[in-house]
């Protein structure tokens, strides 16, 4: 059997909504999902239900999470990993430490993820956000690239973000899509 990845970006969050309209960044940290958002990963689960998967991985950030559990329930474990959080440039995608992802999560497990998770360090835009270099997004997606080369299920399931999957699949995923990604 081939090995495949389905790449997922999360469904529409609290911040998509607002933005999509406003064109501004609606200073939302780490935004949850809007109800549309929990109905596009009913949906999503609802056509993966005949997929089997050995690996389901999701991003820490909350949308992701939400999006996660909508798709694949409570059935199926999750793993936590920031590797492929979304890229720091808009409010949104600023995480939260563990110990406050735990208390909206707690069957899962936050243990690994180190204080601040998400990128903190370089030059701050006009909202006062820490932007990541360019650069660093394109270092996590090779990073991530290998990590995935390195496991040996069959087929994962990835639930993440935007400008991170379309450094992989050179475009701008939609709310709740998913692409099956051939991997080496």
């Amino acid at each position: 059997m081939p090995r495949l990845v389905h790449l997922i970006r999360h469904g529409q969050s609290t911040f998509n909504a607002i933005q999509d309209v406003t064109g501004k960044d609606p200073m939302m940290f780490d935004a949850p999902l809007t109800p549309l958002g929990h109905e596009q990963a009913a949906a999503r689960g609802k056509e993966l239900a005949g997929n089997h998967y050995d690996l389901v991985i999701t991003s820490p950030l909350t949308r992701a999470i939400q999006t996660a559990r909508g798709i694949f329930g409570h059935g199926k474990p999750l793993v936590i990993d920031p590797l492929h959080r979304e890229w720091v440039n808009w409010s949104c995608n600023v995480g939260r430490p563990a110990t406050e992802l735990s208390r909206d999560f707690p069957d899962l497990d936050f243990n690994h993820l180190e204080g601040n998770w998400w990128h903190v360090d370089g030059p701050v835009n006009e909202n006062g956000i820490v932007c990541e270099p360019h650069s660093s997004l394109l270092a996590r997606v090779a990073a991530f690239q290998a990590m995935l080369a390195s496991h040996k299920e069959k087929r994962i399931a990835v639930i993440g973000h935007g400008d991170f999957f379309s450094q992989i699949v050179g475009y701008g995923m939609r709310n709740c899509e998913c692409i099956e990604w051939a991997r080496q």
